[in-house]
């Protein structure tokens, strides 16, 4: 693997497989994405008709099947499988925030510009332009204001913080609603119920650190094997009533509410569709094929068949299987052995369904965090194939922690399934209007199939989130609570992250314009015509794949002197801006500067450093880090050196990292890599020198911001002071503190006594 590869190639792209590995991966999703759609009918049909009710008659089940099965088709099938799959990001990513990627995709890293510290050049972020995003259409240009983005990402983020929510309540519904079976057959335990909830929930988290992959082949079995069992039953119990096909009539759905006027029975209805958002959020755990595949060949079938058995045994046996539809329906006595197979299948299935939105979570979590969106988590990659499959131990534990209180909280399943269909239904209504956008200005279809899919789709998107908004009284306000707690800590940590970066980017130096060589008068014109000509003709020159030298000549290598320039205004004229030039000392170390912004030019850390600390060390490393789509890389193409020739001893370095590696810096052989680079500027270079800077390297310091953000003080209206009050306290108040308490540096493998962090007030 040579370092060319790493340079032009380090984007993650969406997994392509064929043959036995795609139907490998189509057997791991059943396990992951579709236990959670899968276990629906668990507590469908009660969920339309409580089992302390009274049986509907015949037409309003007919009726109610028939919601269910059109739900399936238009939602999950056509909707997600078919059409929002399409809309992954070029990484692979599923779910709302990767459409929002898609509209206002980030700037694309440009890990020659993180090493080019002297060019005279201003840097510009690559991805879209200041003020549109702009797609290309046979010719023809579509622009998409940025005014609409943070309205956007508001939205965005906000039907993601749902899906989030929507983790907490998949394991808390779907394993009290198949533990709740065990009362059928043994009424005394009945109270035992939630106990033994949480302890199948605790199993279920602890399981999570294992990773994605393990986790998926000891659960598609069981998958497998429950979708099965619910196409044989269904098949069994339609023998009871094969009348219940006329269920595939739509009218017949549409005849039950125009008939019995009961809106809310669509609450119920939508608890069949529950888990197709994690279809879409789970693709960067697998690919589009391997889910169209597994959803349209098996999952589909089977649940179009279970809802059609228990429609026909309701429209039987009415009073005597509307306590508990899915256990009553089951084939046999209520004590029977077939009874408890399907019972301890339900259990196993249940546990499946809460992995299937635990691993969507992860993996929108992740998105969220590597588009500084949130805080800085600590992320384990799970998989060497699949760059997607992440643990976050921070967010599996919180959610164990909030599922368990939800669970003991809600001991009504009624007020339960209320609050998880909301999330549910919020969701899908916030991916319908973010795809409709997507659909004209990303896939540039025509503006009339954006329209009609807005129509179409948000119509019957619309009428489920009406239907379970009337329930926030009854439980739905808690995945409300949930989604703007968390949208809000997004927005705010997007905006803080978004001052402090553009903080850095526009106080980057040229590193010649704030360092220069105190040199006599006849080699001035000298080194200016060198320059001159280093910035028209090529700045860089590169001699082998891993090391890059500044082309700027080796004459002006022995300086007699350093001095950096500072700035200050003229107390008589607060406009006029003086410059001082002020001598630097050279001392013996290393420090390593982290740069964790892209662009050209040295970071503000190490003006700041300099300016308080004025004394320049031997070797300085501006190190940038990127991460590749490979999960390993070897220590010889792990890092490229250029090296600037016009000031003695500074580097510029990319620390190329796999998706499945910590960070850590390896000082040796980091040291050969800048001794290479001394060689190749030198070949006279003595080895007494080289062994110099070998020892420096080993034992360097790193070196990291810690920005406070100020709020600089916004002059206006009679409002003025209450806006720059709001912003102050979220900026220093919230933000600074968050900050403090998830820095960048949280997740390194470097000691904490190797690490300065040079503190920077940022007027924001």
């Amino acid at each position: 693997m040579a370092s060319v590869s790493l340079e032009s190639n380090f984007k993650r792209t969406e997994v392509h497989v064929r043959g036995a590995a795609l139907a490998l991966l189509t057997f791991q999703t059943l396990g992951i994405i579709y236990s959670d759609i899968g276990t629906s009918p668990l507590y469908v049909l009660n969920g339309i008709w409580p089992g302390t009710g009274p049986a509907p008659p015949r037409e309003d089940v007919i009726g109610a099947i028939s919601a269910i099965i059109w739900a399936l088709t238009l939602l999950p099938l056509i909707k997600y499988v078919f059409i929002t799959l399409h809309f992954g990001t070029g990484e692979g990513e599923g779910g709302t925030f990767a459409i929002y990627q898609s509209l206002y995709p980030p700037a694309d890293d440009d890990t020659e510009a993180d090493r080019t510290l002297t060019v005279d050049s201003s840097y510009q972020d690559k991805g879209h332009s200041d003020i549109r995003t702009i797609f290309s259409v046979n010719g023809k240009q579509r622009r998409i204001s940025k005014t609409i983005q943070w309205p956007l990402l508001v939205w965005c983020l906000f039907g993601t913080s749902l899906t989030m929510a929507d983790g907490v309540f998949t394991p808390a519904v779907s394993v009290t609603s198949a533990v709740g079976g065990i009362a059928v057959a043994k009424s005394s335990i009945n109270s035992d119920i939630i106990p033994i909830s949480i302890v199948f929930l605790v199993m279920l988290f602890l399981l999570q650190q294992f990773g994605t992959s393990r986790v998926s082949f000891l659960f598609s079995p069981v998958s497998l094997i429950w979708f099965i069992a619910l196409a044989a039953t269904g098949i069994y119990n339609i023998t009871y009533f094969p009348g219940i096909f006329r269920a595939f009539d739509p009218s017949r759905a549409v005849m039950l509410f125009v008939r019995t006027q009961n809106y809310d029975i669509l609450t119920g209805v939508l608890l069949a569709i529950t888990g197709c958002e994690a279809i879409f959020a789970n693709l960067g755990q697998f690919n589009a094929a391997s889910i169209r595949i597994s959803f349209t060949f098996l999952v589909y079938p089977s649940l179009v068949l279970a809802y059609l058995g228990q429609g026909a045994r309701l429209v039987v046996d009415g009073d005597n299987v509307i306590s508990n539809v899915f256990y009553n329906t089951i084939p046999g006595p209520p004590n029977g052995p077939l009874f408890w197979i399907i019972f301890v299948l339900a259990i196993l299935a249940t546990l499946v369904a809460s992995q299937a939105l635990i691993t969507a979570t992860f993996s929108l979590f992740q998105q969220v965090i590597n588009m500084n969106s949130f805080p800085p988590l600590r992320m384990l990659c799970t998989s060497d194939e699949f760059q997607g499959q992440v643990y976050i131990p921070a967010v599996n534990w919180t959610l164990m922690i909030v599922t368990i209180i939800i669970v003991g909280v809600f001991s009504n399943l009624t007020n339960l399934t209320n609050a998880y269909g909301f999330a549910v239904a919020t969701v899908m209504f916030s991916t319908s209007i973010l795809l409709a956008i997507s659909m004209y200005y990303v896939k540039k279809w025509p503006w009339i199939v954006s329209v009609l899919f807005a129509i179409v789709f948000g119509f019957f998107d619309a009428l489920f989130w009406g239907a379970s908004f009337k329930k926030v009284p009854q439980g739905a306000w808690v995945p409300l609570l949930i989604g703007i707690i968390l949208v809000l800590a997004m927005l705010l940590w997007t905006w803080g992250k978004g001052l402090e970066d553009g903080f850095d980017r526009a106080n980057r130096k040229n590193l010649r314009h704030f360092i220069q060589q105190n040199r006599s008068k006849d080699s001035i014109s000298t080194v200016q015509n060198i320059e001159k000509a280093a910035v028209d003709e090529s700045e860089d020159v590169e001699l082998n794949p891993r090391v890059v030298i500044d082309a700027t000549t080796t004459a002006l290598r022995r300086d007699h002197g350093l001095s950096y320039v500072t700035r200050y205004r003229a107390s008589a004229d607060p406009n006029a801006v003086l410059e001082a030039k002020r001598d630097l000392q050279r001392i013996q170390t290393c420090a390593i500067f982290h740069k964790f912004t892209r662009g050209i030019g040295v970071p503000h850390t190490f003006v700041s450093f300099i300016r308080q600390w004025p004394a320049l060390p031997s070797v300085v490393i501006f190190l940038s880090v990127c991460v590749v789509p490979l999960p390993r890389v070897s220590e010889e193409d792990r890092y490229v050196v250029r090296k600037v020739r016009s000031l003695e001893g500074i580097y510029g370095v990319t620390y190329y990292r796999g998706f499945r590696e910590e960070f850590h810096i390896n000082a040796e052989q980091l040291a050969d890599q800048l001794c290479a680079a001394e060689l190749h500027s030198d070949s006279e270079i003595n080895k007494q020198s080289l062994e110099d800077i070998r020892n420096l390297v080993i034992n360097a310091t790193n070196i990291v911001p810690h920005y406070h953000l100020a709020s600089k003080r916004i002059e206006g209206n009679y409002l003025t002071p209450v806006v720059n009050f709001v912003r102050k306290w979220l900026i220093e108040g919230l933000y600074n503190r968050l900050a403090t308490m998830f820095p960048q540096t949280a997740n390194w493998m470097t000691p904490a006594e190797e690490i300065i962090s040079i503190g920077i007030n940022a007027f924001v």
